[in-house]
């Protein structure tokens, strides 16, 4: 790779640069300027909404009280998936779309970021196999669409299981099936699409709370925000407010008079453990009552979730039960030849699914289906759905705000928007020992910086050069 490529890869990165600098302009724009969409909320779905509206020519803003994917973005189960237990629930279309978010994530728009992963899945009993077998080729069927990008599911037989997956205890299982899915760096997917957002003209905002909105003739036509910062309170106005805070969803609709309560807060934790004290060679799902639960590699460790309950305490700060812990410890216990302890857990993290309210008392049971509502003028919100699915969900909530504004807006193409970081991975994964080389690290690391940076790489080694 010749000097000039180098060069045009940092100068295509320098423009989305997120920092002191970028926030103090976003802050002031917001003070002085009036924006086509301002959007509340910097997790997965309001950074999509940003990059969606700012691809189709809006002027955009996004405000969030914390930081980048604090809250459930970056507390997922790392999964870009149909989710294989919606096919019980007969969801053939949610499947479907999530699988075909799956493969345009792995395909095109952050290969760097987004990546296979296979699943053991233990035939229990005979019967289970012609079941499980069907579901899964289902699975694989609702993928096809397209190139295929990973291997069909494949049957195994007892001795297989017991070479591939020496942690099952022997009589636990009468064979399994392998599938593939996909895994990801869910707080590091965000920034990467915020910063593809800031490329393209959005205004990011971190450390900012809206504490109220403003109307005028009939509508919504602003918010009074704080940055928490400085205290300084400053009003913004725009055409129309996304209400894109998950599990703060009826909090912002409050500000405008509206007290349906939409969304239910679910709890889902993950325990941590140490990649040497569960000897597999792939990830393991495992039927549950009312769901199922993974053990998901990550790194040096594997991260064994989840759980699905109502949460009503506090909403920032969602935290672990002994009872929810045994609960996962003893499910996986069952197959295991050697039973995990309370002291081989290394972690613990706790996020909440915002999941829209139906008749179920069992939060399982409810939708993982998205919904976009305007109940006024001039906000829109956007409730419900999966991290795999939310590119639909943010082209779903800006056809919305189009509708509300009056406006006759292009079609959503953030299928054909790959995120920074992307474009040249798989041209630079290539030639990983002769970026090694000449920058003077190991091919291991350089292996590493382009799984988490993509073609962003360069910004990386620079830095470790000065």
């Amino acid at each position: 790779m010749d000097d000039r490529s180098n060069s045009l890869i940092r100068q295509e990165c320098s423009g989305s640069v997120l920092g002191s600098q970028h926030r103090r302009e976003a802050i002031r724009r917001l003070s002085e300027e009036r924006v086509d969409v301002l959007i509340v909320g910097a997790g997965v779905t309001g950074i999509g909404c940003a990059l969606d509206a700012a691809s189709r020519g809006m002027s955009v803003a996004v405000v969030e009280q914390h930081d980048l994917a604090s809250g459930t973005s970056s507390r997922s189960s790392k999964l870009i998936h149909g989710g294989l237990r919606y096919l019980e629930q007969f969801q053939f279309g949610l499947v479907k779309e999530a699988l075909t978010e799956r493969n345009l994530l792995l395909s095109r728009l952050a290969p760097h970021l987004v990546r296979r992963v296979d699943f053991l899945y233990p035939i229990l009993r005979l019967r289970e196999r012609l079941y499980a077998g069907f579901g899964i080729g289902l699975y694989d069927l609702l993928a096809s669409r397209g190139p295929r990008l990973l291997p069909r599911h494949r049957h195994l037989g007892q001795q297989q299981v017991t070479k591939n997956a020496p942690a099952l205890k022997g009589r636990s299982h009468k064979g399994a099936i392998v599938y593939s899915d996909a895994l990801v760096d869910d707080a590091r997917f965000v920034v990467s699409a915020a910063r593809t957002a800031a490329k393209l003209g959005a205004s990011i905002a971190t450390s900012t709370r809206v504490v109220g909105l403003s109307r005028s003739k009939g509508r919504v036509s602003g918010a009074t925000v704080r940055c928490l910062e400085s205290g300084r309170e400053f009003h913004v106005s725009c055409g129309t407010v996304v209400n894109a805070t998950g599990v703060w969803s009826d909090d912002i609709e409050a500000y405008a008079g509206e007290s349906n309560s939409r969304v239910r807060a679910s709890k889902g934790i993950h325990l941590v453990v140490p990649r040497h004290r569960i000897n597999l060679e792939t990830g393991l799902i495992l039927r549950t009552v009312d769901s199922v639960l993974f053990v998901i590699p990550s790194a040096n460790h594997w991260i064994v979730g989840t759980t699905d309950s109502d949460w009503h305490l506090n909403r920032a700060h969602p935290a672990a039960t002994h009872r929810d812990i045994t609960y996962l410890i003893t499910t996986l216990n069952e197959v295991l030849a050697d039973p995990l302890t309370t002291d081989d857990v290394v972690g613990v993290y706790v996020g909440l699914r915002p999941l829209l309210a139906g008749d179920s008392e069992k939060t399982s049971k409810l939708s993982r289906e998205h919904a976009v509502t305007c109940s006024t003028s001039g906000l829109v919100s956007i409730a419900g759905g999966k991290y795999t699915t939310y590119r639909v969900m943010a082209a779903d909530t800006i056809d919305a705000v189009g509708v509300d504004q009056g406006l006759d807006l292009p079609k959503s193409s953030t299928d054909q928007v790959p995120l920074i970081g992307s474009d040249r991975y798989l041209q630079l994964r290539a030639q990983i020992s002769e970026i090694a080389e000449m920058s003077g690290v190991l091919p291991a690391t350089v292996e590493h910086l382009l799984s988490r940076q993509g073609d962003r790489i360069y910004e990386v080694l620079d830095l470790i050069k000065e």
